[in-house]
C-alpha cells in the first residue's frame, strides 16, 4: 500500500485556502486507498517565532477541521510532533549527512528567514532535516507538495540516498505528488495564509464568511471578466465560486457581466456559504463530542511511535549502535 505523509504547523485555524489547496486532495487520496499520515508539527511552530501561542487549541481546531472535511481517523494517522521522540532522534544521524552550505542554500529556508524578520535560528536552519525525519521515519512513499517545496523533498531524498551509501539500505527515496491545486488569495489580495491574517476560516459562520467576502479587494472595472494576470483579485473571487459550484470561472464572469464587484461578491458569498454548510454542520457535531480529539490523537500518536521506534531500531543496527 502507498503511504503518504503530509501535515502543517498548528499556528492557527485552517482556512478555505487549505481546503481547496490541500485538504480536499488528501481526502481524495485517502479514499483512493493511500495510507495517510498527518503530522501536526507543533515543534516547528517555533522555527520562525519566539512563542508557540495557543498551540493546544490550534491542534484541536485543526483535527476538527480534518474530520469535517472528510479525513477518516479510523484509517488516517493524525499525530503531533512532540509526542514522537524517536522521530526527532533520527535528526542526529541525518544532520551528519548534510552540510551547512546545503542548508543555507535551501530557498524555502531563505524565504522563511526573510519573512520572519529575525536572525537565523538553529531550528530554522535545520528545518529541512526535521522535515526529512518526518517523512522518513514512517517510510512515506509519496509527499504532496507545491513546486516551491520541492527543494525540501529533494533534500529528504538526498538524505535517504546518503544514508544507504554510508550505512546500508533502510530508506526509499519518497516521490513528490505535485499539487495542481490553485493558489487562493486572501481578502487583501495576497496569498491566503494564517500568518497574513487574510483568510476565511473553515470554522467561520455564514455571516462571518459573507462579511469577509464583502471586504475582499477587487478593482474599479465594473464589467467582470476572468483575467488572472491583469485582474488577480477579481479572478480569485471567480475561482472561489468555480471551486464551490463546478462552473467554469469564465462562465460565472459572463453571467455577472456588468453587475460589478457588488454582484460578484454576492455570488461568491452565496456559493461559499452553500458549499461549506455541510462541512460546518459536521464540524459542530464533532466538536460536541467530549474527548473525541484527545482519543484520535492518542491513537495516532501510538501508531506514529510504533513506526518511529521500529525505524530508529533499524537505523541504530545499521550504524552499529545496538549493544544488547
Amino acid at each position: 500500500m502507498t503511504r503518504m505523509l503530509t501535515g502543517e504547523r498548528p499556528t492557527g485555524p485552517l482556512h478555505i485556502g487549505h481546503l481547496f489547496g490541500t485538504v480536499a486532495n488528501r481526502v481524495r487520496l485517502q479514499r483512493s486507498g493511500v495510507e495517510t499520515m498527518l503530522v501536526l508539527a507543533d515543534y516547528q511552530v517555533i522555527t520562525d517565532r519566539e512563542v508557540t501561542g495557543d498551540v493546544a487549541g490550534n491542534v484541536r481546531e485543526i483535527v476538527l477541521d480534518y474530520l469535517a472535511a472528510g479525513i477518516d481517523p479510523d484509517t488516517a494517522t493524525i499525530f503531533t510532533h512532540s509526542a514522537v521522540p524517536a522521530l526527532h532522534q533520527l535528526m542526529l544521524p541525518f544532520l551528519s549527512l548534510v552540510s551547512v552550505a546545503e542548508l543555507e542554500r535551501n530557498p524555502t529556508v531563505k524565504q522563511e528567514l526573510a519573512d520572519s524578520g529575525r536572525s537565523m535560528s538553529g531550528l530554522l536552519l535545520t528545518y529541512p532535516v526535521h522535515q526529512a525525519a518526518d517523512i522518513l521515519f514512517c517510510h512515506a512513499d509519496v509527499v504532496p507538495v507545491g513546486r516551491d517545496q520541492l527543494p525540501h523533498l529533494e533534500l529528504t531524498r538526498t538524505i535517504a540516498r546518503r544514508f544507504t551509501q554510508r550505512y546500508g539500505p533502510c530508506f526509499t527515496e519518497p516521490e513528490p505528488v505535485l499539487s495542481e491545486a490553485p493558489v487562493v488569495l486572501g481578502t487583501d489580495g495576497r496569498k491566503m495564509s494564517k500568518s497574513n491574517g487574510n483568510g476565511i476560516a473553515l470554522r467561520a459562520s455564514a455571516d462571518e464568511t459573507v462579511r469577509a467576502i464583502r471586504s475582499a479587494k477587487t478593482d474599479s472595472d465594473r464589467v467582470i471578466t476572468y483575467d488572472p494576470s491583469s485582474r488577480p483579485e477579481v479572478a480569485n473571487l471567480l475561482l472561489l465560486a468555480s471551486l464551490c459550484t463546478g462552473a467554469a470561472p469564465e462562465t460565472i464572469a459572463d453571467e455577472i457581466g456588468s453587475g460589478g464587484a457588488g454582484r460578484l461578491k454576492a455570488v461568491v458569498a452565496d456559493a461559499l456559504v452553500e458549499h461549506l454548510a455541510p462541512l460546518r454542520a459536521r464540524r459542530a457535531l464533532f466538536a460536541a463530542e467530549p474527548g473525541l480529539v484527545a482519543d484520535i490523537l492518542a491513537q495516532g500518536n501510538a501508531r506514529a511511535n510504533e513506526l518511529a521506534d521500529a525505524t530508529l531500531r533499524d537505523v541504530r543496527e545499521l550504524m552499529g549502535m545496538t549493544y544488547c
